[in-house]
């Protein structure tokens, strides 16, 4: 049957089920690949009230979908040109993806019957559907495919072929893959328009040949998927296990829960008890939805009672409780059963969820604690239920629990830090009318703030007192309010608090403030005067438990106990503007000697340049900068900025215009290495969000170490880069948002009563080259569990500046409404499928509010789409893209630079070498590019071990590294295999072994042209260079130095993940039985071998690399 299923088909009319009559009629010309982006022209009619029935039939998968009759094309093409109507919060308009509009997701599957067992999968199969198939020539052809009903044949119609070719039977199928994973799907001109979520691959005969097809959906393509792969794993077992859904240990589970709770052992239950049951075992169900399933099942049955029996109260659960893609997700990863044993999670967390050092008794604690049934608890097994819970739990949250602690180098210099900081702290309403309050203080104290404002003034009865000065209805007692900071200072985070003082009081009532603050914070006031001899500022780590004022001070060379200093009055810059007689002279007060001692690490003065900060500026004095005035720098000199907040602390602060107190974006600035970015934490929304998620990381101390590239004393970087920063490895974010959970009705929405039509929108914020935003389709009137099953890549230049921010919103006439958000920085991502709990628009958790996604990075190489190319034609030097150094013209220089071009070459062959050869086997296992090196060693032992469990390849150690040697003749498509895994370890071993050497040259470069550092201004002026060709010369200089100390990080980095994944391999060759040949003598050997690499790994750290 391989030949049939293989061979050419001309696209042509044929028989055809009476309900795909109007289809075959249509069979002469190849399916169209145009998405109807128009359904979402469905969303419009409902609003007018138009009936949309008629549009459901025409689109019944989305994006795959048969093309529109002509007289409702038109109005519905109209309809979905409409674009999100709500503002973007990324700038840039040239990271669009501009093909992506609003459509709406019609699912293939009824709407009130979900997939939760085989049976249903199988159903499904048998009533049969449309499928489009996928030719090598790029040719697409609709097809209606069937299950046969004794289960032993797919088949499909119409086709010339006869009716007894036109079929695949059940036993000649190797293996069934979902995805564009097949040299077809890879090869084929059509693949980008082709969704990665809806394709599937049936792989049959001896050859390994594929039948390629497209679902409607990715639900539709889902129930093939486990079906098959169900029928293929079952293919030798009776009929009756399969017929049967009772025998499950889920029904079994169910019928203990029912049976506790039947008092009278009648088998029968009342409906309210029934209902009040499911709710406990599942809170976040609706009566109104219990009830009403109930009413579905007794219809069906013909029943009018208030009485539910057992199978109905365990088919309502059913029903009710399985979401179908945790069920795809459980049958996939327990090889096509219906729950998951100790070795099944095992081998899911490491290979998909990437956890370490897994053991079988750390699976059996997680069955123990998340299984629901008592038998599953016992024999050590974790059912659909029970799996359901642990992918909701704390474990599976998306943000690395590793990053809840402080895992970043406190001991750097202050100004290398991005410090947590609030702009008038003590208001919680707009900055015009509002009133001071306490809790603003309380409120940025507990979330880590570590730059709060205090705006003082004079009080009655001698006593200071913080306000706000457009408003001194309520003031607060100075003394008050320090002595709340004095209690929260180090509430959450025990790293240094800076206190920006606006001193707005008399001499007089100065001394007071100094009295009240020696006498409320004693010694955790941060005095001593900084030593002249030092460059940077202390570190955090060296300032903890410490409280730095940041103010104005008197000349140190002057002895005098008052005098006048600029005022730095933000406050009132608004009231100035507004004014007629506004001038940009600053305004002088006076200061007293007692306020002026207390202020030693944070200095204020004013910028004037960078020219003249850079020659003159102290590191203890720092500058603040209005948000249009850094705008104005960072726009113009972006490099510079860099530099200077190298040194340097700089602040910023939100534009005395912003009288409704909105928030910057602190990106921009975050961008150009400004620390102290400050925020209305009283105003809630995108930019909050972005601050609130930044500053969790860190342990949400309140501190987070800038980039490498930004703290150097000698590198290059510009906030306005358009492209790869040089020395960083670009990495491919790749995010699968696959359904929502519990969504709310958007506040304050009442047009449309409790439906919501949700979208989620996924934004990328970090330097220009990264910010970008993509979209899902529209599920229509679904808040429960809304199905998206939608796939997006993101290539991140920068990933340690990178955050993703989720937002789910409700697709409306007339405005799009916020339902939920969440911003994460990218370095505290999880890989694997992860819940995201959603928070609201104030930023407080919902309950029971979640995403579930798929995450998986990768570097550059092994991401990305496809190429479209043989698997034998690779990526070839020419099209390779090297870092190249710049020519400073500066000729002594230039030569030691020149010595680094080919080892910097070597580098970059070596790295993409091997991650060419990581992909030729990936996708010869016919996986996608964000597998796991453990997921192709899975996939191949399933190809490589024969029935009676006897393998035909056995692992063989050859001078510590993990080669495959064939035990007899293998076909020609394993061969294939081999050479392409035995090219991976050949290139892993080329780079382990030339690494250091090649290493060691860049290194020498990079430490000879250093030499010349503090030399370069001298040897410009000998070259005859000055003026705006010096600063070039600096600059390629600069450029350099980054490039050599990146490429020589990132080829010690890729050695480590190549001894890394030859660990990786030989474990997983172990584990699944590929050296079962050998003799107890061969498997203490590997076992020697993997301490071999264990032991290289670990010199080769404390070595050079």
């Amino acid at each position: 049957m391989a030949e049939a299923a293989g061979s050419r088909e001309q696209p042509a009319a044929g028989r055809a089920p009476p309900d795909a009559a109007h289809r075959a009629e249509e069979e002469p010309e190849p399916a169209s690949l145009d998405a109807p982006a128009a359904a979402a022209g469905r969303r419009r009619e409902r609003r007018s009230g138009v009936s949309a029935v008629g549009a459901a039939e025409r689109f019944p998968g989305g994006s795959l979908g048969p093309a529109a009759a002509p007289d409702t094309d038109a109005c519905l093409l109209e309809a979905a040109k409409a674009t999100p109507r709500r503002s973007s919060i990324i700038k840039d308009p040239s990271n669009q993806k501009c093909g992506r509009k609003k459509t709406v997701s019609f699912s293939s599957m009824p709407s009130e019957k979900k997939i939760s067992s085989a049976n249903d999968c199988i159903s499904f199969m048998q009533a049969g559907c449309e499928l489009k198939k996928v030719r090598p020539n790029s040719r697409i052809y609709n097809r209606f495919f069937t299950l046969d009903p004794d289960l032993q044949a797919l088949r499909w119609e119409p086709s010339k072929k006869d009716l007894e070719k036109a079929k695949l039977d059940i036993c000649a199928i190797k293996e069934i893959r979902l995805g564009k994973n097949t040299e077809t799907f890879r090869n084929n001109g059509l693949a980008d328009q082709i969704s990665e979520d809806c394709a599937l691959s049936v792989i049959h005969g001896e050859n390994y040949e594929s039948l390629d097809l497209v679902a409607n959906s990715a639900d539709v393509a889902n129930i093939w998927v486990s079906g098959l792969r169900y029928l293929v794993s079952r293919s030798k077992q009776p009929l009756d296990l399969m017929e049967s859904s009772h025998n499950t240990p889920r029904f079994a589970w169910l019928k203990t829960v029912f049976e506790a709770a039947d008092v009278d052992g009648n088998g029968i239950m009342l409906e309210d008890t029934s209902v009040e049951l499911i709710k406990k075992l599942n809170p976040t169900l609706k009566e109104s939805k219990i009830r009403l399933k109930f009413k579905e099942i007794q219809k069906s049955k013909e029943k009018l009672t208030t009485r539910v029996t057992k199978e109905e109260f365990c088919e309502a659960f059913s029903e009710l409780c399985t979401r179908p893609e945790v069920y795809f997700l459980l049958v996939q990863i327990s090889k096509n059963k219906e729950y998951l044993d100790a070795n099944d999670l095992m081998l899911f967390l490491e290979a998909e969820q990437g956890v370490t050092h897994i053991t079988e008794e750390i699976c059996l604690d997680i069955i123990r604690r998340y299984e629901l049934s008592q038998e599953g608890r016992l024999k050590g097994f974790l059912a659909i239920d029970g799996f359901t819970q642990y992918l909701l739990s704390p474990e599976c949250d998306i943000f690395d629990p590793e990053h809840k602690k402080i895992v970043q180098d406190m001991t750097q210099p202050l100004s290398h830090y991005y410090i947590n900081a609030s702009h008038n702290t003590y208001l919680i309403e707009d900055q015009l009318r509002g009133p001071a309050d306490i809790n603003g203080y309380i409120r940025a104290l507990k979330m880590s703030c570590r730059s709060i404002e205090l705006d003082v003034c004079d009080g009655p009865d001698n006593e200071p007192i913080i306000c706000n000065r457009n408003n001194m209805t309520s003031p607060l007692a100075f003394r008050n309010v320090i002595e709340v900071i004095n209690k929260l200072a180090f509430f959450a985070s025990e790293y240094p608090l800076i206190l920006c003082l606006g001193n707005h009081c008399s001499v007089q009532q100065q001394k007071v403030v100094v009295q009240h603050m020696k006498r409320i914070f004693g010694n955790k006031l941060y005095t001593e005067a900084p030593l002249s001899s030092e460059v940077y500022l202390p570190s955090p780590e060296k300032l903890k438990m410490k409280i730095i004022v940041k103010g104005k001070k008197l000349p140190c060379d002057q002895d005098i106990l008052e005098g006048e200093v600029t005022d730095e009055d933000e406050e009132a810059e608004i009231s100035r503007r507004l004014s007629e007689d506004f001038s940009r002279e600053p305004k002088l007060i006076w200061l007293c000697r007692e306020l002026s001692d207390l202020v030693s690490l944070c200095k204020s003065v004013q910028y004037k340049d960078f020219e003249t900060s850079m020659k003159a500026q102290n590191y203890w004095e720092m500058c603040s900068f209005s948000e249009a005035e850094a705008s104005r720098i960072a726009n113009e000199y972006p490099e510079d900025f860099v530099n200077y907040n190298k040194k340097f602390l700089s602040r910023v602060y939100p534009s005395a215009m912003r009288i409704d107190s909105s928030n910057l974006n602190p990106q921009d600035f975050w961008n150009c290495g400004c620390q102290i970015v400050a925020m209305n934490y009283q105003t809630p929304g995108p930019m909050m969000d972005l601050h609130t998620g930044w500053f969790l990381q860190n342990g949400g101390c309140g501190y987070v170490l800038r980039p490498s590239v930004m703290r150097d004393e000698v590198s290059y970087f510009s906030a306005n880069t358009k492209g790869i920063v040089p020395g960083v490895s670009p990495q491919v974010l790749h995010v699968k948002i696959i359904s929502g959970q519990n969504f709310p009705k958007p506040k304050g929405a009442c047009a449309k009563g409790d439906v919501i039509d949700p979208y989620v929108c996924i934004e990328i914020h970090g330097i220009p080259a990264d910010c970008t935003e993509q979209r899902t389709k529209t599920v229509q009137q679904n808040s429960d569990n809304p199905i998206f099953d939608e796939s997006f890549e993101f290539q991140i230049n920068l990933p340690e500046l990178a955050m993703i921010r989720f937002v789910v919103l409700d697709d409306d006439y007339i405005g799009d409404e916020f339902i939920g958000q969440y911003t994460i920085p990218l370095e505290c991502l999880q890989p694997g499928y992860r819940h995201i709990p959603l928070r609201s628009f104030v930023g407080d958790i919902m309950e029971h509010v979640t995403l579930f996604v798929h995450i998986a990075i990768t570097n550059r190489s092994g991401g990305g789409k496809a190429q479209k190319r043989s698997l034998s034609v690779r990526i070839g030097k020419k099209a390779r893209e090297y870092t190249m150094l710049r020519n400073t013209g500066l000729k002594t220089i230039d030569d030691i630079f020149k010595l680094a071009v080919h080892p910097l070459r070597e580098a970059t062959d070596m790295r993409e070498n091997m991650q060419n050869a990581m992909v030729s086997v990936k996708e010869l296992c016919g996986l996608p590019p964000i597998a796991s090196l453990k997921q192709c060693i899975l996939t191949l032992s399933s190809r490589l071990v024969s029935s009676d469990n006897a393998p035909s390849v056995t692992l063989c150690m050859k001078d510590a590294f993990p080669y495959l040697e064939p035990l007899g003749t293998m076909p020609d498509v394993q061969k294939k295999v081999l050479a392409a895994y035995d090219l991976m370890i050949q290139e892993s071993r080329i780079l382990i072994e030339m690494a250091d050497i090649t290493h060691d040259k860049i290194v020498q470069c990079q430490k000879a042209g250093m030499e010349f550092h503090e030399e370069l201004h001298n040897l410009g002026t000998k070259e005859g260079l000055k003026g705006r060709k010096l600063s070039k010369a600096i600059e390629s200089f600069a450029w350099n130095i980054t490039v050599l100390k990146g490429q020589g990080d990132l080829l010690k980095n890729a050695k480590n993940e190549a001894l890394e994944n030859m660990k990786q391999i030989q474990l997983a060759c172990l584990s699944c039985g590929l050296s079962k040949t050998g003799s107890g003598h061969a498997d203490a050997k590997s076992k020697r071998c993997l301490e071999a690499i264990q032991e290289k790994d670990t010199g080769d750290e404390n070595g050079r690399l």
